[in-house]
């Protein structure tokens, strides 16, 4: 990949989030996104461009964070739906969007990044989630946050 593509790559300059978790391999961060209360994202800390680019146990190794935040989401805030999505048009670069959905929410049933449906109907989240979050991922998964 060309230098310049790393060089203006959002998620390789850092941020993308609120850090709530972090390793050598990737980072756990928090989306403030009105309307969708505890939206996350997985980022390879590597600039790598698609999950085939990496290899089975790097893989494994992403996906074992993926889920990890899915599992400590669902269990801090009880949602109807999880939404996992690996997209990377606009960013080539391998990150994971894990948002909570309500039946609530705006745009539910449809993926957030489209028209709303509906007004939203804010839901009561606890206030100090993200650090409950990042609390929760260092105890499962280690290293600092």
């Amino acid at each position: 990949m060309p230098e310049s593509s790393i060089v203006d790559c959002e998620l390789c300059k850092g941020g993308g989030g609120e850090l709530l978790w972090k390793d050598s391999f990737c980072r756990v961060v928090g989306v403030d996104e009105p309307g969708f209360p505890g939206f996350c994202r997985v980022i390879l800390g590597a600039h790598v461009r698609e999950m085939t680019d990496l290899d089975g146990p790097d893989r494994e190794r992403l996906m074992k964070v993926v889920l990890c935040v899915e599992e400590e989401l669902r269990r801090l805030f009880e949602p109807d739906k999880m939404n996992l999505a690996s997209l990377g048009n606009l960013t080539p670069h391998v990150h994971w969007h894990v948002i909570p959905r309500f039946a609530g929410d705006s745009h539910f049933p449809r993926p957030i990044w489209t028209e709303p449906v509906r007004p939203a109907n804010p839901r009561s989240i606890p206030g100090d989630w993200k650090a409950r979050l990042a609390r929760e991922l260092s105890g499962r998964l280690g290293s600092v946050s």
